[in-house]
C-alpha cells in the first residue's frame, strides 16, 4: 500500500509540476511591488484589541488577528482590505502605503439602529430575529429556533421572500448541525438552496451529509462546486471536505491528494489557520495508511505551526501528535508531549479558558490517564500509579465517570499484576461502583437526548406549520376576493373553490401522511431506546448475581477458589462490557460468553451438575447474530432454580442445531427439580419479587419480534412426565 501511495503521488506531482512552475512564474512577475502590511484591529469605543477577526485581500490573501489584535498580510498599494466578523460591522480599507495601520470596528448592534431608519419595520424585525438566532445558536438550540420562527412570523401576512427563506433555513441548518442533528440540517440546507443557491450553503450541506454518514452525497456535492468560481477560502473548504470524506471511507490516496490541493491554495493565499489544520490532517491520513515516516514529517509541521496560534489550538495539536507517538510506540516522546499538554490545560484553566466538556481530550483527567497508559506499556508500574490516582481524583471532581471507570480498572489491574491483591480488590470494588453510576448516567443521557430531539423536531414542525398556515391564508384571501365578483365571474369562482378545496385536501393528506410517518419513526426510536435500557439493566443484575458467588467462596474461607473465580469472572465481565453497547453480536461470541458463564457456575456447584455445550458443525456461526446476554438468563434459571436443589448429580445440556439455512435452534435442557417444585421451594419474600432477568428477557424478545418480524421464538416445557426437568427451546432467524 505504501509503495502504491508513493507511485501515485510521484505521478501526480510530475504531471502538475510544469503548470505549477508556470503559475509561480506569473505570480513572481505580478508581485514585484508587494509588501507585508502590518496592522491592528481595535474596538472603536474602548479601543481594545479584537482577536480572531477575518482579514482578507480578495483573491490575494487571508489571515486572522492574534490575541493582541495584530495581523500581517501580503498586499500592494491599491488593494482593498476587508475586515469581517459576525460580532462587528464589516470594514473596507484601501491600501495606500506600507505603513502600519490601525482599523476601528463597531459592534453590529449599532448598525441595526441605522437600518431601522432606512428600512421598513417588518424587514428590520426579520434581520434582528435572525441575528438573535445566530447569537444564541451555541448556547440554547430551542431558543435559537424560536428566534427563527419569530423572524418568519415578523414577515406578516405576506409571503416571505426567497432571500428571507434562504437565510432562515440556512440558520436552522446551522443550529441543527452544531447540535449534532445532521438529518434535520440536511433538510434545512436543501430548503435554503431551493430558495437561493449559494456556495457557502452548499458547502454546509456537504458537511451535513458527511456528519450523517452520507459520504457519497457529500462527495458529489463538493465535486459539483469545483466547477464554480470560488474564493480562495471556499476552494480550501471544498478540497478539505473531499479529503475528510475520503479519509472517512478509508481511501487514503484520494484523501491526501485533496488535502494537498487544499494546502497548496492555503499556502498560496496565506490562510494560516487552514495551513495548520491541513498539515495535521495529511499526517493523520498517512498514519492511518501506515506511512509513519511521512506522517511524522507533517505532524512536525503542524506542531510548529500551532505554536503561532492560540493556546487551545496548540494543546489540541500536541494531543494529536502524542496519540501518533502512542501508535508508533514511541512512549517517551508521547509522555513528554502530554506533559506539555497538561501544562497548557492548567494555564487555560487559570485563565478561565478551560474546556467545560468532560468528553474533550483537553482535560487533566484524560491526559493523566493516557500518560499512565504509556508508562504501563513500558511496564513502568510505579511511575504509572501516581498518574492514575491523579486521573481518578480529577475525574471524580469533574464527574467524568468514563475516565474514572477506566482509570480505576487500570489501577486494579496494576495492583493485581504486582501482587498487591488487597489494593487490587479495593480498586475493583470502586470500579464496580463507578460502573453502576455510569449505567445510571447513560440512561439519563439517553432520556435527555430523546426529549431534546423531540422538542427540536416539534419546534421545526411549528415552522413548517407556519408556512402551511400562510399558504392556507393566501387561499382564503383569494376565495374572499373572488366572491366579491360572484355575479360576473361565477364560473371562475367555482373553479377557484374546487381548486382550493383540492389543494387543502391534498395538504391535509400530506400532513396526515407525515404525522403517520413521524409516529412510526418515533415508535422505532422508542423501541431502540427500550432495548438499550433493558440491556443496561441486565449487566448490573448479572454482576450482582456473580458477586454473590464470590461472597459465598469468601464466606466459606476458600480464598483460593474465590480468587480463581474472580479472575474468571473478570474475563467474563470484560467481555460482557465490551458487547454491552452492541445491539447484536455474532452467535460465536454469544457461545463463548455462555461457555465461560457455565464454567463459572459449574466451578461453584461442581457437586450438583455436569454440563455439555454441543454446537452443530454445519452452522456458520458468524452468519447468525443474536442480542447479547439473551441466552444467559435461561442457563442461570436452569442452574439456580433447577439443578441447585437436586440431591443427586444433575445434567445441563446446551445444544445448537441448524434447522435450515435461515434458522438455528438453541435447546437448553436440565434434569432439575422442575418449574413447579422450584416455585414451591421459594420463600415468601422470593414469591413477592419477580425475576428481573427473565422479565427483561421477555420484554427484549417482545420488542425484537415487533421490530424484526418474529426473529426470536421461545418455547418452555417440562422434560419428564412427572414435571421434573425443564427444556427451553429458542428459534433464531438469520435476518
Amino acid at each position: 500500500m505504501k509503495s502504491v501511495l508513493y507511485f501515485l503521488f510521484a505521478l501526480f506531482f510530475a504531471g502538475t509540476s510544469p503548470i505549477l512552475a508556470q503559475h509561480e512564474a506569473s505570480n513572481s512577475s505580478s508581485s514585484e511591488a508587494s509588501f507585508t502590511l502590518k496592522g491592528k484591529v481595535v474596538e472603536a469605543e474602548k479601543y481594545t484589541p479584537i482577536s480572531r477577526v477575518n482579514v482578507e485581500i480578495i483573491g490575494r490573501g487571508y489571515t486572522t488577528t492574534n490575541s493582541e489584535g495584530l495581523f500581517e498580510i501580503n498586499a500592494r498599494i491599491g488593494d482593498e482590505l476587508v475586515i469581517r466578523s459576525d460580532d462587528f460591522e464589516t470594514v473596507r480599507y484601501e491600501v495606500q502605503n506600507d505603513q502600519r495601520i490601525t482599523l476601528e470596528v463597531r459592534k453590529a448592534i449599532e448598525t441595526k439602529f441605522v437600518k431601522k431608519r432606512k428600512k421598513s419595520d417588518r424587514e428590520d424585525y426579520f434581520v434582528t430575529y435572525i441575528d438573535s438566532a445566530k447569537r444564541s445558536l451555541k448556547i440554547d438550540a430551542k431558543k435559537s429556533i424560536e428566534y427563527v420562527t419569530k423572524a418568519l412570523q415578523s414577515v406578516g401576512g405576506k409571503k416571505a421572500s426567497s432571500a428571507q427563506n434562504a437565510i432562515a433555513f440556512e440558520t436552522l441548518g446551522d443550529i441543527n448541525l452544531y447540535w449534532q442533528l445532521p438529518d434535520l440540517a440536511i433538510a434545512n440546507y436543501k430548503q435554503s438552496i431551493l430558495s437561493i443557491s449559494k456556495v457557502n450553503t452548499r458547502i454546509k450541506l456537504a458537511t451535513a451529509f458527511k456528519a450523517n454518514g452520507n459520504y457519497q452525497e457529500s462527495i458529489e456535492e463538493l465535486k459539483g462546486l469545483t466547477n464554480l468560481q470560488l474564493s480562495p477560502y471556499q476552494e480550501v473548504q471544498v478540497y478539505e471536505g473531499l479529503g475528510d470524506n475520503y479519509m472517512a471511507t478509508n481511501e487514503g490516496v484520494k484523501s491526501v491528494f485533496n488535502y494537498q490541493k487544499a494546502l497548496d491554495v492555503a499556502n498560496l493565499h496565506s490562510i494560516t489557520p487552514k495551513i495548520t489544520d491541513l498539515n495535521s490532517k495529511i499526517a493523520q491520513t498517512y498514519a492511518q495508511e501506515g506511512a509513519i515516516d511521512e506522517a511524522e514529517v507533517y505532524y512536525g509541521n503542524s506542531l510548529n505551526l500551532s505554536k503561532g496560534e492560540n493556546r487551545k489550538r496548540a494543546a489540541e495539536e500536541k494531543n494529536k501528535v502524542a496519540d501518533f507517538y502512542n501508535q508508533k510506540q514511541d512512549f517517551d516522546k508521547e509522555i513528554a508531549l502530554r506533559q506539555e499538554t497538561l501544562d497548557e490545560i492548567e494555564t487555560m484553566e487559570e485563565e478561565g479558558a478551560g474546556s467545560d466538556d468532560i468528553n474533550s481530550a483537553l482535560t487533566p483527567q484524560r491526559q493523566n490517564y493516557k500518560i499512565a497508559n504509556a508508562y504501563v506499556a513500558q511496564d513502568r508500574w510505579d511511575e504509572a500509579i501516581p498518574f492514575l490516582e491523579k486521573s481518578i481524583t480529577e475525574a471524580d471532581a469533574k464527574e467524568d465517570l468514563v475516565v474514572q471507570k477506566d482509570a480505576t480498572r487500570k489501577l486494579s489491574e496494576i495492583y493485581r499484576d504486582i501482587g498487591d491483591f488487597d489494593k487490587a480488590a479495593e480498586s475493583y470494588e470502586r470500579y464496580v461502583t463507578v460502573v453502576d453510576e455510569l449505567y445510571i448516567k447513560k440512561e439519563q443521557e439517553l432520556s435527555q437526548a430523546t426529549r431534546f430531539s423531540k422538542e427540536i423536531a416539534l419546534k421545526q414542525n411549528r415552522i413548517s406549520s407556519l408556512e402551511s398556515e400562510r399558504a392556507l391564508n393566501e387561499s382564503r384571501y383569494q376565495l374572499a376576493f373572488e366572491n366579491q365578483e360572484l355575479i360576473q365571474k361565477n364560473n371562475l369562482v367555482q373553479k377557484w373553490i374546487i381548486g382550493s378545496l383540492i389543494a387543502v385536501a391534498l395538504l391535509l393528506l400530506f400532513i396526515a401522511f407525515n404525522q403517520k410517518k413521524n409516529v412510526r419513526q418515533q415508535k422505532l426510536a422508542n423501541n431502540i431506546l427500550a432495548l438499550k435500557s433493558l440491556r443496561t439493566q441486565m449487566n448490573p443484575h448479572f454482576i450482582f448475581n456473580a458477586l454473590n458467588s464470590v461472597n459465598s467462596f469468601i464466606a466459606s474461607s476458600d480464598e483460593r477458589a474465590a480468587n480463581r473465580y474472580l479472575s474468571e469472572f473478570s474475563r467474563l465481565m470484560r467481555a460482557v462490557l465490551e458487547n454491552s453497547e452492541e445491539d447484536f453480536i455474532p452467535l460465536s461470541k454469544e457461545i463463548e460468553l455462555l461457555q465461560l458463564y457455565v464454567k463459572l457456575e459449574h466451578f461453584r456447584f461442581k457437586d450438583k451438575f455436569e454440563y455439555e455445550v454441543v454446537v452443530d458443525e454445519s452452522i456458520s456461526l458468524d452468519n447468525f447474530v443474536i442480542p447479547p446476554m439473551l441466552l444467559q438468563p435461561y442457563v442461570e434459571n436452569a442452574v439456580w432454580h433447577g439443578l441447585r436443589y437436586k440431591e443427586e448429580m444433575g445434567m445441563l445440556s446446551i445444544d445448537f442445531k441448524q434447522r435450515d439455512h435461515e434458522t438455528v435452534v438453541v435447546t437448553i435442557t436440565d434434569d432439575g427439580i422442575g418449574r413447579k417444585k422450584s416455585k414451591e421451594l421459594k420463600t415468601e419474600n422470593q414469591k413477592k419479587q419477580k425475576s428481573k432477568g427473565m422479565g427483561n428477557i421477555k420484554k427484549r424478545i417482545a420488542i425484537l419480534n415487533e421490530m424484526y418480524q418474529d426473529k426470536v421464538d421461545v418455547m418452555v416445557s417440562d422434560v419428564f412426565d412427572d414435571e421434573r426437568g425443564t427444556r427451553v427451546q429458542l428459534t433464531i432467524k438469520k435476518d
